[in-house]
């Protein structure tokens, strides 16, 4: 697992059927590389969350045949800029 930031939505106009009903999410880690991840909860830009990924990301997405190597796990609740550049 890995702490990211949530920059914004991601929208496309064509997906994987796998995808088509879940939300993405662009999210930047602490060094400022951008990924995106599948967002089963609801997070809005500026959050700051946990990520699972690799195989873990499938499940956590609730559906095994998803296609994702990164899904947000949770919010955190009080986390600051400080603590994450450490």
């Amino acid at each position: 697992m890995q702490i990211h930031r949530v920059v914004r939505d991601l929208v496309t106009t064509k997906r994987l059927g796998t995808l088509q009903a879940k939300k993405l999410k662009v999210l930047v880690d602490a060094k400022g590389e951008l990924d995106v991840a599948v967002d089963p909860i609801g997070c809005k830009p500026g959050d700051y969350v946990i990520s699972i990924g690799y195989s873990a990301a499938r499940i956590a997405a609730g559906d095994p045949r998803v296609t994702t190597d990164l899904t947000i796990g949770g919010i955190i609740d009080h986390w600051s800029e400080e603590e994450w550049r450490k």
